[in-house]
C-alpha cells in the first residue's frame, strides 16, 4: 500500500510553526514526515530557514512518524561525518523512525562554506564518498579515512541507533539515478517521472522505496490559491541548472521576475477541487511511487489539513 506523508517546509515556516504542523499532518491522517534543509530560503518573501536538526529533534518527541529529510546535502557546508553523527542521533531519538535523505545540493545553501561549487560529476563522487563514510562510521568502529575528497582521522560514534538509518538519494538526471540505484536505501524525486523510478529500478532499486514530493495549495478560491503560488514559489517556473548554481535569493527573486503565473502553477494544484488534488497525487502513483508527500503552500495549513483528511486522502487510498 502506498504512504502518504506530509512535507515540511522549512523556508516557509519557523521551527515551532513546523511542529505544529507535524502534530496537524498526524491528526489529519498523514503518515510520516519530510523535512526541507536548507540555510538559505530560495527567496526573502519564503522568510525561513532553521536549523533542520533541532527541528527533528523536536518533532522526535511531537509526533510518531517517520522521517525523512528531502533533502541534506553532506558535501561542502557540513562534513559528512557531522552529518553522520545527526542523522545517528536522530534515528536514536525516534527509535528508528528516520530516514537520511541525502543529496548533490545547491550553491544556494553550501556556498558559504567554499565559494567554490564543484559541477555536477565531482558533486556525485564526492557524495558516493560520504555515504560510504558515513555508513562506516554508523558501524560503531574508530574510522580513519583518507579518500578522494575527505578526510577523517580516528572517529568513533558512541551514540547509535539500533539500525543504522537508511540513506535515501534525490536524483534527476541519468548518472544521479544510476549512482542511487547502486548506492541508496532508496529513490527521491520532485516530479512524477516514471522514466526515472524505472531507471532507478534497473540500477539496482528494485523492491527499495521511492519517495515524491509534491506542492499545493488548497483555498476557497482558485485564483487566490494561484496568486499564492506565484507570490511564494515563482521558482517553480524556473527551468535548467538555475537552481543548482545560483548563490542567494535574491538572484532567484531576479530570475523569477519573468516567470508566469502559469508557469508557476503548471504542476501545482491550486483551489478547491479535491479531485484536482487528488489526480495529481494519483500521477505519482501510476508513476511508481511508494510514498508521496504533499506540502501545502502559503498560510492556509488548517485548512488543508482538514481537506485532505475529508476530501483527499480518502480518494487516493
Amino acid at each position: 500500500m502506498p504512504k502518504f506523508g506530509y512535507f515540511l517546509s522549512c523556508e516557509e515556516h519557523g521551527p515551532k510553526e513546523l511542529v505544529r504542523q507535524a502534530k496537524r499532518a498526524e491528526q489529519a491522517g498523514f503518515e510520516a514526515l519530510w523535512i526541507s534543509d536548507h540555510f538559505h530560503p530560495w527567496l526573502d518573501v519564503q522568510g525561513n530557514s532553521p536549523f533542520v536538526w533541532s527541528v527533528i529533534g523536536a518533532l522526535a518527541e511531537a509526533t510518531s512518524l517517520p522521517i525523512t529529510t528531502a533533502v541534506t546535502c553532506p558535501l561542502v557546508r557540513v562534513h559528512p561525518a557531522i552529518i553522520a553523527q545527526a542523522a545517528a542521533t536522530s534515528a536514536a531519538l525516534t527509535g528508528g523512525r528516520f530516514q537520511l535523505g541525502v543529496g548533490t545540493g545547491e550553491a544556494l545553501n553550501e556556498h558559504i562554506i567554499d565559494s567554490r561549487w564543484p559541477p555536477a560529476s565531482e558533486r556525485l563522487e564526492m557524495l558516493e564518498e560520504a555515504v560510504e563514510l558515513m555508513r562506516e562510521l554508523w558501524s560503531g568502529r574508530l574510522v580513519t579515512h583518507r579518500g578522494t575528497h575527505y578526510d577523517l582521522d580516528t572517529a568513533r560514534l558512541y551514540t547509535l541507533p539500533d539500525e543504522p538509518p537508511p540513506v535515501y538519494m534525490s536524483g534527476f538526471g541519468e548518472k544521479s539515478v544510476q549512482l542511487a540505484g547502486r548506492i541508496a536505501d532508496g529513490y527521491i524525486s520532485t516530479g512524477p517521472s516514471a522514466e526515472l523510478v524505472e531507471k532507478f529500478r534497473r540500477a539496482g532499486g528494485e523492491g527499495k522505496p521511492v519517495q515524491g514530493g509534491l506542492k499545493v495549495c488548497h483555498a476557497a478560491d482558485e485564483a487566490a490559491a494561484r496568486k499564492t503560488v506565484h507570490r511564494l514559489w515563482p521558482t517553480q517556473g524556473i527551468k535548467g541548472e538555475a537552481s543548482q548554481l545560483l548563490p542567494l535569493p535574491r538572484h532567484f527573486e531576479e530570475l523569477a521576475e519573468s516567470v508566469t503565473e502559469e508557469e508557476a502553477t503548471a504542476s501545482t494544484p491550486c483551489g478547491p477541487d479535491p479531485e484536482i488534488h487528488a489526480q495529481a497525487v494519483r500521477e505519482y502513483l501510476d508513476a511508481g511511487f511508494t510514498e508521496v508527500y504533499i506540502s501545502q503552500i502559503g498560510e492556509e495549513q488548517d485548512a488543508f489539513f482538514d481537506f485532505y483528511a475529508k476530501e483527499v486522502l480518502p480518494r487516493v487510498r
